[in-house]
């Protein structure tokens, strides 16, 4: 009796399972369902909304939530993999290192690093040698614009009377934006003069995304980082040398040529020899001794490093031999020093070409 008592209620208990299981199962069924549903029109919402999207580029979620007439731009994945991009993000990487190596700041990447404003003060103060009226730290995304928004007004005051055209703002910056980092960077290190050498006629694509009456509208835009050295440094008055390089470049090789010879017909008599115009003067050695030679009085050996060690003692001597240029009657050279020591060939060459036109006679 008892165990038909208890078979009844194991088999009741069972039932209640099963029934319960058959509910979840149901309820799992339907939630399974409608994620299903959900997703199918969310993907049908991103299909409409995005026609005409470039291939390789995900929109994210944010986008379909924007508002009206709202736009964000995005860099392009195949110009983040460009090789002149990634050099001009070293570079700007290691400038930046270099200049607040004594606050301790070490940058490794720009988005990472840049976006909530404490390395562009620093910077910004580093170089202009201002202090700003900013907290120190801030960890609240408000606390980042507004320091943001003070070092950018800081630095637009400083660039617009010189004909910059502002690529960035504190929502570009702040939301990680790398073009617009970039174009800020490129602009601080020409208006400041940094001795560094920008990749030349660096151009990156961007997706720009808009909000149009409900619907997300896209479009590929090519934007230009960096032109020409010259032209970045604004180095505008035109020579005979910019004349003979830009409607005979074929003669280049022939004024290479005749430079190498007039400088080894002064340096042969110290046994030296040039075979390379690029290198050879980078450290500014050759072009103190033949200074020398063409205005004919030794140099003493304390007035510049012989064999120098770094980039700084190059620069001193390049910067030396054009003082010594100008007092033998020449024009302060176009170059600077840091564009020689650089190993910037067209700057070597005026520089070299300048000294022809003057002692091409000297014996």
């Amino acid at each position: 009796m008892s165990g038909s008592t208890s078979a009844s209620t194991q088999s009741a208990k069972m039932k209640k399972d099963e029934s319960f299981l058959g509910k979840l199962g149901g309820t799992l069924v339907r939630k399974k369902k409608a994620k299903e549903v959900s997703d199918l029109q969310e993907e049908g919402k991103n299909a409409i909304n995005a026609p005409m999207l470039p291939s390789g580029t995900d929109i994210h979620p944010e986008d379909t939530l924007m508002e009206e007439n709202a736009e964000r731009i995005m860099l392009d994945p195949t110009s983040r993999e460009n090789l002149k991009f990634k050099d001009l993000l070293k570079v700007l990487i290691d400038w930046i290192n270099s200049e607040l190596e004594e606050d301790r700041i070490i940058v490794k990447d720009l988005e990472e690093d840049c976006y909530d404003g404490q390395v562009l003060q620093k910077l910004f103060e580093k170089l202009s040698g201002r202090k700003l009226n900013v907290a120190e730290v801030t960890q609240s995304e408000i606390g980042q614009k507004q320091k943001l928004q003070t070092v950018l007004e800081a630095v637009n005051e400083l660039l617009r009377p010189h004909g910059w055209t502002i690529e960035w703002s504190v929502d570009s910056i702040h939301s990680k934006n790398l073009v617009a980092i970039v174009y800020l960077l490129v602009a601080l290190a020409m208006h400041f003069q940094a001795p560094i050498r920008l990749p030349e006629h660096v151009s990156v694509q961007v997706v720009i995304v808009k909000k149009r009456e409900g619907i997300l509208q896209t479009a590929l835009v090519t934007k230009e980082l960096t032109s020409t050295t010259e032209m970045m440094m604004g180095r505008f008055e035109r020579d005979a040398f910019d004349t003979l390089l830009d409607h005979a470049p074929d003669k280049l090789n022939v004024v290479k040529t005749s430079l190498i010879t007039f400088v080894n017909k002064h340096l042969n008599k110290l046994n030296l020899e040039v075979t390379e115009l690029e290198s050879q003067f980078a450290d500014g050695v050759y072009l103190v001794l033949l200074m020398g030679l063409l205005e004919d009085y030794f140099v003493p050996l304390y007035n510049f490093f012989l064999t120098p060690e770094n980039f700084e003692q190059k620069v001193h001597n390049v910067q030396f031999a054009f003082e010594l240029m100008q007092d033998g009657g020449l024009k302060k050279p176009k170059a600077r020093p840091e564009d020689v020591v650089n190993l910037n060939l067209k700057s070597t060459l005026r520089v070299l070409y300048n000294l022809f036109t003057n002692y091409k006679n000297s014996e």
